[in-house]
């Protein structure tokens, strides 16, 4: 029901349905015509039945994949493949990229690259270490192998990217 009228006391189910106990209210207190003028005026049906099933939100379930993007994001300075990250769900490399696919929207060895040039993207940033030792925290492994995926992911070299964007220490 979309609300309830007790004579005494009214409640209804959410915020539109508390629209609807108020022109409820108006036409027991004032008549059908006035509530139909005053539903009008709000651009709202007079009345509506209430049959309708109500949305409440469920919270998605956890997802395995979550737990593996936590696992693989504490893991960036570690040779980390597509073979480990399935291997650690325990499933193919392709069940895994169908997954990444339907859920994020990209391959798993693409997650991969973005997260570690997120994360020499904050080292950057946040530190003053330098290119070659950043590279391999993130697990990318050489100053030139970031310099090339970061100016492709970035559209600039981590240099120029630390003086644009570097936090005061």
């Amino acid at each position: 029901m979309l609300y309830v009228d007790h004579g005494d006391v009214a409640t209804s189910a959410g915020a539109g349905a508390g629209i609807d106990l108020c022109l409820h209210l108006v036409r027991r207190d004032h008549g059908a015509a006035h509530a139909a003028l005053v539903a009008r005026h709000m651009v709202m049906p007079p009345h509506r039945d209430g049959g309708q099933a109500q949305f409440v939100p469920v919270p998605p379930p956890d997802d395995e994949l979550d737990g593996l993007l936590a696992w693989a994001g504490g893991r960036l300075g570690t040779p980390l493949s597509v073979g480990d990250l399935a291997a650690h769900l325990n499933v193919s490399p392709r069940t895994l990229a169908r997954r990444f696919a339907e859920r994020l929207g990209t391959t798993p060895g693409a997650w991969l690259l973005t997260r570690r040039v997120t994360e020499a993207r904050t080292l950057l940033e946040e530190t003053g270490l330098p290119v070659e030792v950043i590279a391999t925290r993130v697990g990318l492994t050489s100053a030139v192998n970031l310099r090339r995926r970061f100016r492709d992911q970035v559209g600039t070299t981590p240099g120029a990217y630390r003086r644009a964007f570097r936090v005061s220490p």
